[in-house]
């Protein structure tokens, strides 16, 4: 089922968009440039064109790919980087930096896929590389050479300009890279894998950390992980070195965990792009959610669940509806930010906008509390595919009318995050549930209270002919 989404680096429901990205509808679309933080470094294209940040050139050359990043700063004239293939009759990859005057040959005791794929996509061929090798049957005046150039990318750039190059003193045993760029797709065999893009790979290259397709989808539907790659909760695999480098890979962050990194040492940062585009994130607006307004302390439990102390559920929110005989409170809902809150499609009419009333805030629905905010509605949106027999698509929005200028201060309130991915979910997790159900034996609840539920793996077989696609169910084991 994961293979048939035909996941890549693009899709956001399994991986985090670039800086120079946003999510739409599950994919990584490109910013504008004028939508990339203004703060970053200024940097050159290769066609000698000045950019103000790193994310201003990559936005750009989502439009024009031949803008490719040439190095941080000012262009200067006639500056190059450039890469070939092919030398003395053998494919020996050679790279100019800007700063050289000559090829060097590439070092080959660290080269991975991850280098080979964009290396082959400086060089124009869009799938990559088809292999590489470590090559020893060169000339005598190569293999006397001194030095070599160690290159480390993350697999995902387009220049190897934009990867961490350094010169290194050459082992006279180390070997330099060959490189065979993917020209032609071909059918894949038993043994081979087939990526979204339709390249083949060996099945063995799978869920190992490497890129070996060139567009990830190696590394996103695996059950396990190969080697001493990491596996994360949404069943990618991303490599070791991602683990505990202070960014955030896997969807639910547990690469970056304390259970994980406590005593670690990050590793010391180094001069590629990388460096910046991390950088870049810590420029975009911060989310800020699930935040609760109070420090929780133990207490006993309470028969039906426990009662909510003030602040600890700040985005539950009370529905009612003044038209029906005691307007008491009938629905709750989650309030997500701005002016919406999310509740069920079974509790509201859209031809009664005007009778609702959302009550934020609220703990006990007799004794109210003076701080609790009352709002009416300007709009509610109920799924357009809401079923009312089956209860598929159950879910609506519903608008606050706001105050000036649409304005929607909530002061006891803060939102809920809302998951953009079903995979920062899974059976077996324990999750919290709030609101004003009923007590064991049918009987109404006046005060607000939460319980812990597990979400069950076996939903269809524990409500068969009720249970659907995009539905969750939960509950006690």
């Amino acid at each position: 089922e994961c293979l048939s989404n035909k996941y890549t680096h693009k899709s956001c429901e399994k991986v985090f968009c670039h800086p120079w990205e946003r999510c739409v509808d599950g994919k990584c679309l490109c910013k504008l440039p004028y939508q990339c933080p203004k703060n970053g470094s200024a940097v050159c294209s290769a066609h000698g064109k000045y950019f103000h940040t790193y994310c201003h050139l990559k936005s750009y050359e989502c439009q024009r790919p031949e803008a490719k990043f040439l190095h941080k700063g000012k262009c200067m004239p006639e500056e190059t980087f450039s890469i070939s293939v092919g030398h003395g009759g053998s494919n020996l990859l050679g790279v100019k930096p800007v700063n050289q005057k000559n090829d060097i040959f590439v070092c080959a005791n660290e080269w991975t896929m991850n280098e080979a794929n964009v290396a082959c996509r400086h060089l124009g061929f869009e799938l990559g590389a088809e292999y590489y090798q470590a090559d020893y049957s060169i000339t005598e005046s190569a293999l006397n050479s001194l030095h070599c150039l160690q290159i480390t990318c993350r697999g995902l750039e387009t220049s190897l300009a934009e990867c961490h190059i350094e010169v290194k003193s050459r082992d006279r045993n180390e070997g330099f890279v060959s490189l065979q760029c993917h020209e032609n797709l071909r059918a894949c065999s038993e043994r081979e894998f087939q990526c979204v893009n339709q390249k083949c790979i060996s099945l063995n290259k799978t869920c190992d950390g490497i890129n070996d397709c060139g567009d990830l989808s190696d590394e996103l539907c695996c059950r396990e992980c190969r080697g001493n790659s990491f596996h994360c909760r949404s069943d990618i695999c991303i490599p070791h070195q991602s683990v505990c480098n202070k960014e955030i890979d896997c969807l639910t962050g547990e690469d970056e965990a304390g259970v994980h990194c406590a005593g670690k040492d990050k590793g010391a940062a180094n001069d590629s792009m990388d460096e910046e585009r991390k950088m870049i994130k810590t420029f975009l607006p911060q989310l800020h959610c699930g935040l609760k307004n109070h420090t929780l302390i133990r207490r006993k439990r309470i028969v039906g669940g426990q009662t909510a102390r003030k602040g600890e559920f700040p985005w539950q929110v009370a529905i009612k509806d003044t038209g029906s005989e005691g307007a008491t409170v009938y629905c709750g809902g989650v309030y997500i930010g701005g002016c919406w809150v999310l509740t069920a499609a079974h509790c509201v009419r859209a031809n009664r906008v005007h009778l609702y009333r959302v009550w934020i805030g609220l703990l006990d629905t007799i004794m109210y509390n003076r701080e609790t905010e009352t709002f009416r509605l300007n709009q509610v949106i109920i799924h357009e595919n809401f079923n009312t027999s089956t209860y598929e698509n159950d879910i609506a929005l519903l608008e606050l009318k706001g105050f000036e200028k649409g304005d929607c201060s909530l002061i006891q309130s803060s939102p809920a995050c809302v998951p953009w991915s079903e995979y920062m979910f899974k059976a077996g997790d324990r999750c919290k549930v709030s609101g004003w159900g009923l007590e064991k034996g049918y009987t109404k609840q006046y005060i607000l209270k939460w319980g812990n539920v597990n979400l069950f793996q076996n939903c269809s077989e524990l409500y068969p002919g009720r249970f659907f696609k995009k539905m969750a169910c939960a509950g006690k084991h």
